[in-house]
């Protein structure tokens, strides 16, 4: 009996105590309320090729101290030494900035590009990480970082600096349909075909992988999409607010003004079909407009050669574009050219056609999906030789 009355006591202590406590805790709050607020600032996509994807930021916001800064990794330079070297090499470095709100939002206002805005719903506590973390980033000796298109870019890098302060991590609850990098990149590409064409050339068959929703998130507006369903943890606090327009400025027109790639392409397959007619038909050898097609193929070859084989960048290597886009071009067009003028069979030619018959046959079930204004350059190219090779053999 003594026992369960000292129970008793000991439970109704626990409960004076911890109500107590919540009522000091809310006395607190509200003498104290928290004037730090973080939020991810989703940019629209640029006119430029960099730009094309949009930008991911975070915005920091301090009403009692008057602060309001934005930390931004997507700061790079043209100017700095090999550039273009060093980009072709996967090797471009980024670098972690801070301005002010006011000159970031007059900047993409400026370019036509909107910006969104989502709180971050926050505590004091985790506030305080966050802002350590990014004043960590932002020390001299941590503020450069190897950049990487699909895996550590603007975006990755916010949401991990986000994800990092929870030991529980972030659910992402959003149902996503099965997508590939490359997928994502057309939706960003759209209107600008030239643009496409040209990361296409580059991407190979890993970009045409389905992907994660974690690996979606290189991309700022799937981000933003997929943090208005993101929780903390396991719980059903909701980590972010939606998303609000804050910068709107006027209409932008984003398309190219260009001949589509496609268009061009098959101009230049209709070009290689007449030139071979009328080679046939006055039995004469236009070699300079060889020069220039497997010429500037080569050359395409050499740069997507050197991305498959030597490049540090994610999903550029197993390039199937290798199959008629090669450098061997440039080493076999002066023997090629010798054999044309002289008008002597050529093995090259051959070869060459043997190899684009078998791409074409073999393409259903080639775990790459390509652009279809190039299949017309191979179309080209098959052509030139097949003519070249029948040529051969009705003159002798």
């Amino acid at each position: 009996m003594k026992n369960r009355i000292y129970s008793t006591l000991l439970m109704l202590l626990a409960i004076i105590y911890c109500k107590a406590n919540n009522i000091t805790k809310d006395e607190a709050e509200q003498a104290n309320p928290q004037t730090e607020q973080f939020s991810i600032l989703t940019c629209s996509p640029g006119e430029e090729i960099y730009s094309l994807f949009g930008h991911t930021s975070i915005r920091y916001k301090d009403s009692k101290s008057g602060a309001d800064i934005v930390f931004n990794y997507g700061l790079f330079s043209f100017s700095s030494p090999n550039f273009i070297w060093r980009f072709i090499k996967g090797e471009t470095d980024y670098m972690l900035g801070i301005t002010s709100f006011q000159s970031f939002c007059e900047e993409y206002y400026d370019r036509k590009s909107p910006v969104f805005e989502q709180k971050l719903n926050l505590d004091s506590e985790e506030t305080r990480q966050l802002l350590a973390v990014l004043m960590n980033d932002y020390k001299p000796e941590n503020r450069i970082y190897r950049y990487n298109f699909f895996y550590n870019n603007c975006t990755t890098r916010a949401k991990d600096r986000v994800e990092s302060i929870f030991k529980d991590g972030i659910t992402y609850k959003k149902d996503m349909p099965e997508l590939s990098f490359r997928d994502i990149v057309h939706q960003f590409t759209k209107g600008h075909e030239w643009s496409e064409l040209g990361i296409d050339l580059c991407i190979a068959s890993p970009a045409d992988k389905k992907i994660t929703k974690e690996e979606m998130m290189f991309a700022p507006f799937y981000y933003m999409d997929l943090l208005e369903h993101a929780y903390i943890g396991d719980t059903d606090k909701p980590l972010a607010e939606k998303a609000v327009k804050i910068v709107s400025p006027g209409e932008r027109d984003n398309a190219d003004n260009y001949p589509s790639p496609l268009l061009c392409f098959i101009l230049l397959f209709i070009i290689t079909v007449a030139i071979c007619i009328i080679e046939y038909k006055k039995n004469r050898t236009f070699w300079g407009y060889d020069i220039i097609l497997f010429g500037g193929t080569g050359i395409s070859g050499l740069i997507i050669a050197f991305l498959a084989f030597f490049s540090t960048h994610p999903a550029v290597s197993h390039n199937y574009l290798l199959f008629f886009m090669h450098p061997i071009h440039l080493i076999a067009l002066p023997f090629i050219i010798y054999k044309e003028i002289k008008r002597k069979k050529s093995y090259y030619h051959m070869a060459n056609s043997v190899i684009i018959i078998i791409f074409f046959v073999t393409l259903p079930i080639i775990p790459q999906q390509f652009n279809h204004a190039i299949l017309f350059l191979a179309l080209s190219l098959l052509t030139r030789s097949m003519f070249y090779t029948y040529k051969f053999r009705k003159n002798k």
